[in-house]
């Protein structure tokens, strides 16, 4: 029993000092900046004259404008600065984690974890709820499309200012 509770408590001390020392590491310019980058591409990607349009008929709101109940600009808003900085946050750790082992990982490589991400995770995570929720292929592409293009940029962003 005593030797379970020692690796328990190697294992904890390990994790503990993993996570301090990969979050030390950020860089915090690089994180910025993707995040930064991603807000501003989702802007463009559903504005007035890109997706929004398609996006809002494929849903099945004609006239794409949000209902009272649905339009809150402060949780609109607000819940994407907060999902996006996660996701930045979330592909700096993979990636800061890479680079501990590999002094050759270079932008394409951040590229390439921020693609994985977002593909494997960020899209088809989502991707049975959209369809057992009543929604097409056409709008889980272009709502998980942007991410898995945000992510993909900030793994590369966040590469190059480390």
């Amino acid at each position: 029993m005593k030797a379970i509770h020692s690796k328990q408590t190697h294992l904890n001390s390990s994790l503990i000092y993993y996570l301090r020392m990969t979050f030390s590491d950020l860089n915090l310019l690089g994180v910025l900046v993707a995040f930064f980058f991603s807000f501003v591409s989702g802007a463009i990607w559903f504005g007035p004259k890109t997706f929004y349009p398609i996006w809002m008929k494929a849903r099945g709101i004609k006239d794409g404008q949000l209902t009272t109940s649905q339009n809150k600009p402060v949780a609109l808003f607000g819940g994407t600065i907060v999902g996006v900085l996660i996701q930045t946050l979330t592909v700096a750790l993979v990636v800061n984690s890479l680079q501990q082992n590999n002094s050759d990982f270079s932008v394409m490589d951040g590229a390439g974890v921020g693609f994985a991400l977002g593909v494997g995770i960020a899209m088809f995570a989502s991707l049975s709820h959209r369809l057992f929720g009543g929604e097409s292929f056409k709008v889980w592409i272009i709502e998980t499309a942007n991410d898995a293009i945000n992510l993909t940029i900030a793994g590369a962003i966040i590469t190059f200012f480390n």
